[in-house]
């Protein structure tokens, strides 16, 4: 008999706890108890799953006895107050905040990149930001071919990557633009209807935000290259679901572009899509509601001959936070992710 697996999801009933739990259905991971943990505002709620109701139970101490995994999907607060006592529990904690991306003790992965570090764990394995997790699996590939020594990114992230209410407040601006109503932005800085604002998170003392430090400081760890250094700039866009992410690889030898399309599309997760003539290249509306990273327009960096540029995209709700937290569970047991 094949063996299964008892999963909790912490933060159930948020956006990303919702997706996992879609997503474990449609990849037919083997559970056998499935424990749907939040906030005491959600006790007593009932949930589908496989055609079984679940009701979802409060998030406490003691509530992770009997688990062989947990998939946090709560804010870092939550998941730093569970911590010791999911691992105290015997459960391995796969967290889709950032609380412990940044921990010695904690692997972070992206499976298609790292995942032997994952079975390194001391009871916690970290899922990396959602725009990181796109941008270095469409990459990582070219590694291969030549260390990456840097890169420079812009990303455009949807406003689901906000939460639940971001695209809520988006479809408010635009009916409210169309029936001339008010707009008061709550969710965002300023109104993102018709609109672009160029800061996702918080400004530190170099004058990047945190959002945009992530790509390199979480980069150097999922990849190895502990030198990598990485100029991003963070854009929020009026899209409702995938981000999109701009980005020149650098790489200490030049690379040609027919290897580098080679390597991407033999690559796990990711798809070449780059046929300029026919008008083919990944957009949001392209990647939404799977797991695979598009990646098209590959060309040759102008400034700089030693570098390439692409363009790709992917869900940042899927692959971007709940699919990559399965994908790492998968890969702990053995299982094709």
């Amino acid at each position: 008999m094949a063996k299964t697996y008892n999963v909790g999801i912490l933060g159930a009933t948020g956006a990303v706890g919702m997706e996992m739990l879609k997503v474990l259905g449609e990849r037919n991971f083997p559970v056998n108890e499935l424990r749907l943990l939040a906030s005491s505002r959600s006790v007593g709620k009932k949930v589908n799953f496989k055609d079984k109701e679940i009701t979802i139970q409060l998030a406490e101490k003691g509530a992770f006895k009997g688990l062989d995994f947990v998939l946090g999907a709560a804010s870092n607060a939550v998941a730093k107050e569970f911590k010791d006592d999911i691992v105290a529990s015997g459960a391995v904690f796969i967290d889709n905040s950032s609380a412990f991306r940044m921990d010695e003790n904690v692997p972070l992965v992206v499976p298609e990149i790292n995942a032997s570090d994952a079975f390194k764990n001391k009871g916690v394995i970290s899922n990396p930001n959602c725009s990181t997790i796109i941008t270095l699996v469409a990459v990582n590939a070219i590694n291969k071919l030549s260390k990456i020594e840097g890169m420079y990114a812009s990303t455009y992230q949807a406003t689901s990557g906000a939460g639940a209410q971001g695209p809520v407040e988006l479809r408010d601006e635009e009916a409210a633009i169309l029936n001339g109503g008010t707009i008061n932005p709550s969710v965002f800085q300023y109104q993102i209807a018709e609109n672009v604002i160029p800061h996702i998170g918080s400004f530190n003392d170099n004058l990047y935000t945190t959002e945009e430090m992530k790509m390199q400081n979480e980069g150097r760890k999922i990849m190895h290259l502990p030198d990598l250094k990485v100029t991003c700039t963070c854009v929020r866009v009026p899209v409702v679901r995938s981000h999109s992410i701009s980005v020149t690889v650098l790489t200490e030898n030049k690379v040609e572009l027919e290897d580098v399309k080679k390597v991407i599309s033999e690559a796990k997760g990711t798809v070449l899509y780059d046929v300029p003539a026919e008008k083919k290249y990944p957009m949001p509306i392209v990647t939404s509601d799977q797991d695979l990273v598009y990646v098209g327009r590959i060309r040759r960096d102008l400034v700089n001959d030693k570098a390439v540029t692409l363009w790709c995209a992917g869900d940042q709700v899927r692959k971007g936070a709940a699919t990559n937290a399965i994908q790492i569970m998968q890969a702990l047991c053995g299982l094709d992710f």
